[in-house]
């Protein structure tokens, strides 16, 4: 039996043809323009609401559908990256890091307001966490909110925000409390809030048509309904969401990882040296299935965890070690399929010049290489 019929169901192929179609649809005529202008067209969030896809995972009430099925889930990440841009799937998905506390911790009324606008892709959710002082060290963030009465009164600046320069709601970490994890809260802050500015649009290596920003706030007034969760208790909502999100990247760097060895493997039987293909000659037909070794292990171990987090089970040393591994292996197939095209793999017109960029990301977000280290090494009781 092989994984996509372990893990997918015929529900889970309708997805995939539904994520495909609106892909090929919508974006792939587009992405090369979008790249360059390092942009996409805010439009496409309510395309893909329509479609359907931003709901994915999410409940009926609020305008989802699949909710609870992880595997729908992957099916549907696992087809937007067929886009060949990890700056698109990441502005487009950015809700799926800030909506998720919203969802389920916010007071009913705002989240009522909130979910169905940005499942519909009307609004544009973001996550702010990182800070200039430090990005993974989540517990000493600095960004201070003072209660005022019915207000919050908040200080301080966050940088690398995923949608962060058009974004409508941002999930914000702020510190109510004292030092260390214990005083850390989350608040619903609105684009247009007085005292909340966002900077510029950040020039970044690669993911370039998604747009990062620095934001900043100067004694902004954020009312104490927008509140998510308890107070001082945000830190725990945080980690709860960093599962998912390292399953993400993981899935992500898997799929940068098929996508660049297609393209490796597609050029080694069409490309000729010395009167025969260059796929034909030993050293490149042993990389060729080096690359695809790895990433068949990557994806399996990356399926599994995927498989346990479906039902309930907590994996956060395991995930630690997916995206760990998935990202090490994507390091490897991207550079040695640019090896493989040559010249060609080094040009702007080439796929895997643009998968060798994205993929440099993937382990830094979400808790770099060697946060995850640590966490496992704490696992194992190191």
């Amino acid at each position: 039996m092989s994984a996509l019929q372990e893990y997918f169901d015929p529900s889970h192929q309708l997805v995939r043809d539904s994520v495909r179609r609106f892909i090929e649809r919508e974006v792939l005529p587009h992405i090369a323009d979008w790249e360059e202008a390092e942009e996409f067209p805010r439009e496409l969030y309510r395309k893909a609401g329509a479609a359907g896809i931003l709901g994915i995972g999410y409940p009926e009430q609020f305008g989802g559908s699949h909710e609870g099925d992880l595997f729908a889930k992957v099916a549907a990440s696992e087809e937007l990256m067929r886009s060949g841009s990890g700056g698109l799937v990441a502005g487009l998905g950015s809700l799926d890091i800030g909506l998720p506390p919203v969802l389920k911790w916010a007071k009913p009324a705002l989240r009522d307001r909130v979910v169905p606008e940005v499942l519909a892709g009307e609004k544009i959710m973001a996550l702010a966490v990182t800070e200039p002082s430090g990005g993974s060290d989540v517990a000493n963030l600095k960004t201070r909110a003072v209660r005022d009465g019915d207000y919050y009164r908040v200080t301080g600046s966050k940088t690398f925000i995923t949608s962060g320069v058009r974004a409508d709601y941002y999930t914000v970490a702020v510190r109510t409390g004292g030092e260390g994890f214990g005083g850390v809260s989350l608040l619903l802050i609105e684009k247009g809030t007085p005292g909340f500015t966002v900077g510029r649009s950040l020039k970044k290596m690669g993911w370039r048509s998604s747009d990062t920003a620095e934001l900043f706030f100067d004694d902004c007034k954020v009312p104490v309904e927008n509140l998510i969760g308890a107070e001082n208790m945000g830190f725990a909502c945080i980690m709860a969401n960093f599962q998912s999100e390292r399953l993400s990247l993981a899935l992500m760097a898997n799929m940068t990882s098929q996508m660049a060895l297609e393209e490796a493997m597609s050029w080694a039987r069409g490309r000729e040296a010395f009167g025969k293909p260059i796929g034909k000659f030993q050293v490149l037909k042993h990389r060729l299935a080096e690359m695809a070794t790895q990433l068949e292990v990557s994806r399996e171990f990356t399926y599994r965890q995927a498989a346990k987090m479906a039902v309930g089970k907590s994996v956060i040393k395991e995930i630690s070690m997916a995206k760990n591994f998935a990202t090490d292996v994507a390091d490897r197939i991207t550079y040695d399929a640019v090896q493989i095209l040559g010249g060609m793999g080094y040009m702007r017109e080439s796929l895997v010049e643009r998968l060798y960029r994205d993929n440099r990301i993937l382990s830094i977000g979400g808790g770099s290489r060697e946060i995850m280290n640590e966490i496992i090494s704490k696992q194992l009781g190191l």
